[in-house]
């Protein structure tokens, strides 16, 4: 198949499968009168490559589960690999998601008519919930990131 039909047929521009091959997804292609030839089974690579873009996997994970492992390990084994960082990774955006979330829900019940209202607001709030925990901003901190046991 030409560059062209492979590209028709996985849903693509020739300029990603160009790109695949350069960073080593694609395995090189014969070339025929300087035309790119290839074997249907690319195919089967392009949908691999496909699932993996669409479950979050960003390329050089994906060049991993290609490349970063050994020639006798299993598919199957790749995919658990890397599926167990990705979820754990994920979960840990659901976790971030879900906080911002809330900051921006209590940010549209605000009733402050300057900034400086809501800063006073925002600090009254965390000496509370730090007092309450036992913790404190420490004074090398602006912004609470780092803290110290009282």
């Amino acid at each position: 198949m030409t560059i062209g039909e492979v590209a028709r047929r996985a849903g693509l521009q020739a300029s990603a499968i160009r790109y695949y091959e350069k960073i080593g997804l694609l395995p090189k292609t014969q070339r025929i009168g300087g035309q790119r030839r290839y074997d249907t089974g690319v195919l089967n690579y392009l949908e691999v490559i496909d699932v993996a873009k669409r479950a979050g996997f960003r390329m050089d994970e994906i060049r991993h589960l290609f490349h970063g492992f050994g020639k006798g390990t299993p598919a199957f084994r790749r995919w658990q690999l890397l599926a167990q960082r990705k979820i754990t990774e994920m979960d840990d955006l659901i976790a971030r998601a879900k906080k911002m979330k809330r900051l921006l829900e209590k940010a549209d019940r605000c009733k402050c008519l300057g900034l400086e209202d809501c800063g006073k607001a925002f600090l009254d709030k965390r000496s509370t919930a730090n007092l309450s925990t036992g913790w404190k901003r420490s004074a090398t901190s602006s912004i609470g990131k780092v803290r110290s046991k009282n």
